[in-house]
């Protein structure tokens, strides 16, 4: 019996079409066209049927999968090293470290800081409840502010009484707190989407570089040698948007937490994760910090709101002046306007993976017009004159 070959275990790019195998545009021996064009408009079609169909089934599951090949994308050249240096652990074991180290490192604090905020959430809702039935007693630092003697009165007629918070509730019906039944079920939920991304950074450390040479082949014969470059420029901008970005932001969240917690400030677990989160808007750390300084200065605590802001203002300055530019580094970096347009426009578009998609998005389309004017050398310069 004649046994076929495997042809799904041969490395991308191993079969290619000819005119021995039938396939060709050309005429065959019995005179009939064996490919015509409306066939093959007509794969082309069933292609992107599928592909929609697929996108559509997996879209509550496209955020755990894009995360984990951002990670991958992030972490491969420290495992190719690893993998040189260990060669029999490039399969299994070297891949499962990295996943475990991402989930002692990033995961499990992230589930640490959700289940402070989960709590502080709960605790907020249970606050607004007994505001809604006793309403908020005026602060004595109130009368003390520019224009005290006319806030006085303003909320002692909207927020002192459960009749003002009721009328003021009414005029925004749109503002609903989650009970704490949906705030479990979003926890979740997001807990599965942290599986299945740290079983996809799995199989991608593992299967990485036939993933890699599955994409070049498909990529150099979709759009040729400028698509290979413009996908390498954006795994080159992946990278550094994740080192520059979530992981100095993610320290940015953890340093500046332990202080607003030393320093005494409220709810110092969901202040820092605000900080970490807006550390990748420029700009965005300092308001988180400084609401946090506020917040102590609210309480009479002047000394410890200053130690906060200058201390914060000492480790912004450091992260986005030094660390940061460091990680991201080279062609990367992009004008401080399309970093602010990428990030916003990235968020609005895609949520929080948005964070490393618009910077990614831009950096190839950035490295597209540099190549087109000359700046940058490519398949895209322009001719001789």
């Amino acid at each position: 019996m004649k046994t076929m070959p495997d042809e799904h275990a041969a490395p991308p790019g191993t079969w290619t079409r000819s005119e021995q195998d039938g396939v060709s545009d050309g005429p065959g021996a019995d005179g009939v066209r064996s490919d015509s064009a409306w066939q093959g408009k007509a794969a082309l079609a069933a292609v992107g049927i599928l592909l929609i169909a697929a996108i559509y089934t997996l879209r509550d599951f496209l955020p755990a999968l894009g995360w984990g090949a951002i990670l991958a994308a992030s972490l491969w050249p420290l495992h190719v090293r690893a993998a040189q240096r260990w060669p029999a652990g490039r399969g299994l074991i070297l891949p499962a470290v990295f996943t475990g180290a991402v989930m002692l490192m990033f995961v499990i604090p992230l589930v640490m800081v959700a289940s402070a905020v989960l709590h502080d959430s709960m605790a907020v809702s249970q606050w607004v409840e007994q505001a809604q039935a006793q309403g908020i007693p005026v602060p004595d630092i109130l009368g003390h502010l520019p224009f005290g003697a006319r806030l006085v009165p303003w909320w002692q007629a909207t927020l002192a009484t459960p009749e003002g918070i009721d009328r003021l509730a009414r005029q925004a019906p749109h503002i609903r707190l989650a009970t704490g039944e949906h705030i479990l079920g979003l926890v979740s939920h997001r807990v599965l989407l942290l599986v299945f991304m740290l079983l996809t950074l799995f199989f991608i450390l593992r299967d990485g570089e036939r993933v890699a040479a599955a994409l070049g082949v498909g990529t150099r014969r979709a759009f040729g040698a400028a698509g290979l470059r413009v996908a390498e420029q954006a795994v080159t901008a992946v990278r550094g948007t994740v080192n520059g970005l979530i992981v100095v932001g993610f320290g940015q969240g953890v340093v500046m937490g332990g202080a607003y917690a030393i320093a005494g400030v409220p709810h110092a677990a969901l202040f820092g994760f605000l900080t970490g989160l807006l550390s990748a808007i420029p700009l965005g750390a300092g308001v988180a910090m400084a609401l946090a300084a506020a917040s102590l200065l609210a309480a009479d605590q002047a000394m410890a709101a200053a130690l906060v802001f200058a201390f914060g203002s000492v480790v912004i300055f450091v992260a986005d002046h030094f660390v940061r530019p460091a990680f991201i580094g080279g062609a990367t970096r992009l004008p401080f306007l399309w970093v602010l347009l990428a990030i916003l426009g990235g968020i609005e578009t895609w949520g929080l993976i948005g964070l490393v998609i618009g910077p990614a998005l831009v950096a190839a389309l950035m490295l597209l017009w540099r190549e087109w004017v000359g700046s940058a050398r490519g398949p895209l310069n322009p001719s001789h004159p």
